[in-house]
């Protein structure tokens, strides 16, 4: 697998130009097999969509030498990954070229430890979670992509976030476009990438990564886990990177989202019975840069049956039902968590019951909020909330 960038044959390295001549097969981009001088090796364009072609198109070539092209370094973003799950780490030997996120670091003198990169190929724009103050490299899907970031950045309230966007770095054609998300309007090509320097306009509030988010922050029906009880209820959760949530009665998917934007790699599904909850469950994970929230529509238990098995539940709606808790509880791994809270007598009584059978501990939740009493202010209480949680051992 040899990494090219739009410098084409010039660009490659002894080592890799050697892997290209060796090969009897080079797969690539018709735009990339084009860079490349003449040779005697079949040359195969890979069809769309890609990836459901991989593997047929190794089968196809099995017991020959293959070169794969790939952009830059095939293991940032690329198809490396892919090609190494598939085949193993023996089968593979990756020769990189320098991708276009050290690049355009180097054009736009950012140190690239300091840089976090997203890739928007193959993802919704509104996976870019922006936060201010952070530098960002965003890997376009195309020529229209930067428009696209410039919408949500205003959108979201960063319009004076100043953008360079970066085409064809590395090429003879290689162009630099400057200007800001609140006035962009420039025409680019289709190979380029997006530098922000994310900055928020004045009187926006910014929404950090910590779990307690403001309650406003959601679009809600007051079916939400209010803000203070969320807080608590993601310290339960204890999410680590990779790890997979069920949200089980997930209401405005508050506790699904404040999991997933702890961590890029977090996953999580949320279950909903209401069809008007779970499409307002979807427009709040895109609205606050978590899209890829899986949102099913059914009731539990029955709707977690053919769910990937989870590192953590949540259920929050739903706990006095007949079989929740334990379909919870069978579908969680040894060392996976449970949290469950509970603001009626019946719901309550369940998680007792839980408790005294499996362990784990109970903690009473108590929130006041000031509010107006006649012209002084007073505590207003909210409903107390219990809250269960568990580790399977």
């Amino acid at each position: 697998m040899v990494g090219i960038g739009a410098d084409g044959w010039d660009g490659l390295s002894p080592a890799a130009r050697l892997e290209v001549d060796e090969a009897e097969v080079v797969i690539g981009s018709s735009r990339q097999l084009a860079l490349l001088p003449a040779s005697r090796a079949l040359r195969v364009a890979w069809p769309s969509p890609l990836l459901p072609a991989v593997e047929p198109l190794l089968a196809e070539h099995a017991g020959r030498r293959v070169c794969v092209l790939a952009s830059g370094d095939p293991m940032l973003f690329g198809i490396g990954g892919t090609l190494v799950r598939l085949l193993g780490e023996a089968a593979v030997r990756v020769v990189p070229h320098p991708s276009s996120v050290s690049l355009a670091c180097a054009r736009l003198g950012w140190p690239v430890e300091d840089v976090e990169v997203v890739s928007l190929v193959g993802r919704p724009v509104e996976s870019l979670l922006v936060l201010p103050n952070r530098r960002v490299l965003v890997l376009s899907a195309g020529a229209g992509t930067p428009e696209r970031v410039a919408e949500l950045l205003r959108t979201r309230g960063y319009g004076p976030t100043p953008m360079t966007v970066l085409e064809d770095l590395g090429g003879p054609g290689e162009r630099r476009h400057d200007g800001t998300a609140a006035t962009w309007q420039a025409s680019v090509g289709a190979l380029n990438v997006i530098a922000l320097d994310c900055r928020a306009a004045p009187g926006v509030s910014p929404l950090g990564r910590t779990p307690g988010l403001p309650d406003d922050a959601f679009d809600h029906d007051g079916a939400l886990t209010k803000r203070e009880v969320r807080a608590v209820t993601l310290a339960a959760l204890a999410p680590l990177p990779g790890q997979l949530l069920w949200d089980v009665g997930a209401g405005a998917g508050s506790v699904a989202i404040e999991w997933l934007r702890t961590h890029p790699a977090c996953r999580a599904v949320a279950v909903e019975p209401r069809a008007e909850r779970a499409s307002r469950i979807s427009a709040n994970a895109a609205a606050l840069g978590v899209p890829g929230l899986t949102v099913v529509h059914g009731r539990a238990p029955e709707a977690l049956a053919d769910l990937p098995h989870p590192d953590a539940v949540f259920v929050g709606g739903g706990v006095s039902a007949d079989g929740v808790l334990a379909a919870c509880w069978g579908a969680l791994p040894a060392g996976g968590r449970l949290v469950a809270n509970a603001v009626t007598l019946e719901s309550e009584a369940v998680l007792t019951r839980w408790h005294a059978g499996v362990g784990g501990t109970l903690t009473r939740i108590e929130v006041s909020r000031a509010a107006p009493i006649g012209g002084f202010t007073g505590w207003k209480p909210m409903m107390p909330v219990t809250q269960w949680e568990v580790v399977r051992t």
